[in-house]
Formats: C-alpha cells, structure tokens, sequence
C-alpha cells in the first residue's frame, strides 16, 4: 500500500483514540458530517495523447482505482464519479457529453473501478455543462462537505464560462472550492484554470501520485486554527472580540465567532475546513482584516494579530436638564474620511489602539483629536451649552457665524424658514447673526448683529421688520 495511505490511517486511528478525552464536558456530541467527493473525469479524446508510455487516460484510470480503493472503507465517506467526453466522438461536437456514471454511494470503489473500465475517451471537453449538471448529482444535504475533483488534460471546448460557474454554484453551496488537477500538461496550462479552484499542475505521472494523494489528504484530515490576540507588545492578553471567516472566493461569511481565552490564557481551538481560503475579520472597533488567511490543510494553525485597544468614554457636561437632548460624537480614524462609528455621549467604546479624530454633533461642531492607547481609558467632554433667543415679528431668512480670532467669520448654520421665534442650544463663544424678514424690499435691510454665548445662559436678539 503506498506509503500516504498507512499515514493515513495511522492519522486516522489516533484521531479515534483522541476523540473521547477531547470532548467537552455537558457537550453532546455531533453527528459526524458526510464527506461526498465528486470525480469529474476528463474522457475527451486528447486523453488518448501518450504519456510516459501509456495514454493519459489509462494513467488517469489507473490511479483513480487505486485511489476509491483505498476510500473504500472510509467512515462517514461517499463517492461519485461523472464523466464527460466519452459517449460521442470528437466530429460530432457534442457539448452536453456528460454523465453521472456513478452516483454517490457508501463503499461504492467495485461500481466506479468497473465504470472506468468500460469508459472510451473519444470526445469534447464540455467543463462548463460537466460542472452546471454536477450540481444535480449532489443530494440536498445541507450539513454535508462537498467536494469537487476535477481532473482533465485540456481546456474548455464549448464555449462555456467553467469560471464563472464554479463561483456561482460555490455561493449556492453546492460545494467547496474544487481541486483541479491538470495532467500531462505545460506548466502555462493552469492559469486558465486556476480561477476554478485549487489548481494543481501535474506535469508527469509521479507528480499526478502525489498530487491526487495531498488532495484526498487536504479533504479528509483534520484542520484546526487557534487565533492569539495580542496587545502592542505581542503577549496574547486581548479576548471577547468577534471574528468572521469569510470565504475570499464567494464573499459570504463561513464562521462567527467570539474569542475566547481559557484560564490559562490560552485561545480556544475551531475546527475550520481547509478546503476553502478566507479572508479573516477581527471585529474589533475599526476592524482588522487578513486577506488570504494562512491555513494549513491537517495542521493545527496557530493565527496571531495586533488588536490593542483602549476605552474612550464620552462624558455629557454636568448640566440639567441639557438643552442637546441625547448628544452623539462621530469617531475617525485620523487621516481617513469613513466614520469608524457614531457614539452617545454617556458611554464608553473599546478601540483599537491609534490616532482617532472625534467630532461633537454640538453647535457649533467641536472636533478632538486624540489616541487611544493599550489598556488605558481616554474622557473626553464639553462646556455646558448657553442658548441664543431669536425674537422676530416676521419669518426671514439668516444665517450664524463664528466669529475668529482674527476677526474672520465662519459659516455654521442657516436658520429655518418657517418659524420667526427661534431657540438655539450654542456652544460658548462669540458669533454672528446675519438675518433678512422675508417682507424685507431689498438686500440693505439685512440686519447684522453680533451676540455672545455662556454656558447656561440665555442669549436674546431681537429682529423687527423694515
């Protein structure tokens, strides 16, 4: 037997021994899942093309066989086989030559080892069509893993978009990011291919051994990732933040997690399937984001990321009742336009640590910057409002400025049209009026008037029509 297969096993028995001891207390435990595993074989009439003395196909029948039947005692374990290229020839240019020839079955190896036999490669290579109908030939078993092998020594023949199609059955979850297994070809040969799945070049028969062998492995044992939180200096002390797993190839979110850390200090570890590449999202406020996150297939992966954070509170002036109502505060990233989040004032938020920018919805808008540092907890507030009192006998139409330093106003708010009786939560400061009655004849009559604003005062200013 070769030499993967008795790892293999071996692999396997350990797992049956560890398994009792490595259930948590008060768990029940999980029904195991079904693995179905689809062989869509090339029968296409290249395959008659010698390869190390024998045609392809014969090399490709041959290790296929070997292969069930090895899986053929396998727990838990159904196979499949579809075939395209075999039942019409080349001239005829038939892109629906395809079909299930073995449908999924437990312990199946005889049935697919006597299908190869009789199998003559002799047509088109119709991969778009083969990987549409291949959808129908999985059951609907929503808790199983479906897994997809294709193996072919040529390209798409029918015009068809293999690419697209894979994508969009993956995003049904019809199944898991396919293997693609290339053989007998140049090594430019894949990267029409690579969009499919995980491809796999196997440019002689050895290669084609091991690389079937390492796609069995990658799909049957065991994968697992610990992810260390850790502050600035590297010690894994941050916990309690969600994480997301989301598949990089159809953008939808595969696990939701929220990080745990024992007493000891040590992250939890999460049973992840290889047979997908992700993209990992650390929740945190802004988030963290690891594209292509570095999973290795049977391994016990230990993940580690910087998400230092501290705690920004935001604290209302001591001042009631307060004319704002519920205040809020938009937070920034210092440099970066996007609102990280807007926050009430009263409460607190963890950040990750950095320079952020903080903008009080006040009147005017006050804006902080500050930084958020690991462990440590930054207070930020403001003065007390006063109130400004516009008293009008006519509705018009104005405007309020600050008034600067250097004498130089700025825009901050347009009064409303509707209302000649106008109250006003402002800011401390000294500001501008700008104001016309809507029954004023002409822009001269424009009133001009300068105010004052303190904190728990009122402001009064009065406008008559002309």
């Amino acid at each position: 037997m070769h030499s993967f297969y008795v790892r293999f096993y071996g692999f396997l028995l350990s797992l049956a021994l560890l398994a009792p001891a490595a259930r948590a207390q008060n768990v029940a435990p999980e029904k195991p899942r079904v693995t179905r595993i689809l062989f869509l074989l090339d029968a296409s009439g290249s395959m008659n093309a010698p390869w190390e003395g024998r045609p392809r196909m014969d090399v490709a029948k041959s290790l296929l066989a070997k292969m069930v039947d090895s899986l053929n005692t396998y727990p838990n374990l159904e196979l499949g086989l579809r075939v395209y290229g075999h039942q019409h020839e080349a001239k005829e240019a038939n892109c629906q030559d395809s079909k299930l020839e073995v449908p999924f079955g437990r312990k199946n190896a005889g049935a697919i080892k006597a299908k190869l036999k009789s199998i003559q490669q002799q047509g088109n290579t119709p991969i778009t069509y083969s990987l549409e109908q291949s959808a129908n030939d999985f059951p609907a078993d929503k808790t199983s893993r479906n897994v997809l092998i294709l193996i072919t020594d040529g390209l798409e023949s029918c015009k068809g978009d293999p690419c697209a199609t894979s994508i969009a059955l993956q995003r049904k979850h019809i199944f898991l990011k396919p293997f693609v297994i290339g053989i007998g070809a140049e090594k430019d040969f894949g990267r029409q291919l690579e969009c499919l799945g995980q491809y796999y070049n196997a440019a002689d028969v050895k290669t084609f051994q091991q690389v079937l062998d390492n796609v069995i492995a990658q799909t049957l044992t065991k994968t697992t990732v610990s992810v260390n939180l850790t502050d600035e200096a590297g010690k894994p002390v941050e916990t309690n933040v969600n994480m997301t797993f989301i598949n990089n190839v159809t953008e939808q979110p595969e696990y939701n997690y929220v990080h745990f850390r024992d007493a000891q200090g040590r992250p939890d570890v999460l049973d992840i399937d290889a047979l997908q590449s992700y993209d990992l999202v650390i929740n945190t406020v802004p988030p963290v984001r690891q594209q292509n996150v570095p999973i290795r297939p049977g391994k016990a992966n230990v993940l580690t990321y910087k998400t230092p954070q501290g705690v920004l509170v935001l604290q209302p002036p001591n001042i009631s009742p307060n004319p704002y109502g519920v205040m809020r505060a938009v937070i920034r990233a210092q440099g970066n336009p996007a609102t990280v989040l807007a926050l009430n004032f009263g409460n607190r938020q963890k950040l990750l640590a950095g320079n952020y920018e903080v903008e009080f919805l006040t009147l005017p808008r006050i804006i902080r910057r500050i930084t958020i540092k690991q462990g440590q907890t930054t207070t930020l507030t403001f003065d007390p409002p006063g109130t400004l009192n516009i008293v009008s006998d006519l509705k018009g139409f104005g405007s309020i400025y600050r008034i600067n330093n250097d004498e130089s106003q700025t825009w901050l708010y347009n009064l409303p049209e509707t209302t000649s009786k106008i109250n006003l939560p402002m800011q401390p400061g000294v500001y501008r009026l700008v104001y016309r009655t809507a029954t004023a004849t002409g822009s001269k009559f424009t009133d001009v008037r300068n105010f004052t604003i303190r904190s728990g005062q009122t402001s009064s200013v009065s406008i008559f029509g002309k």
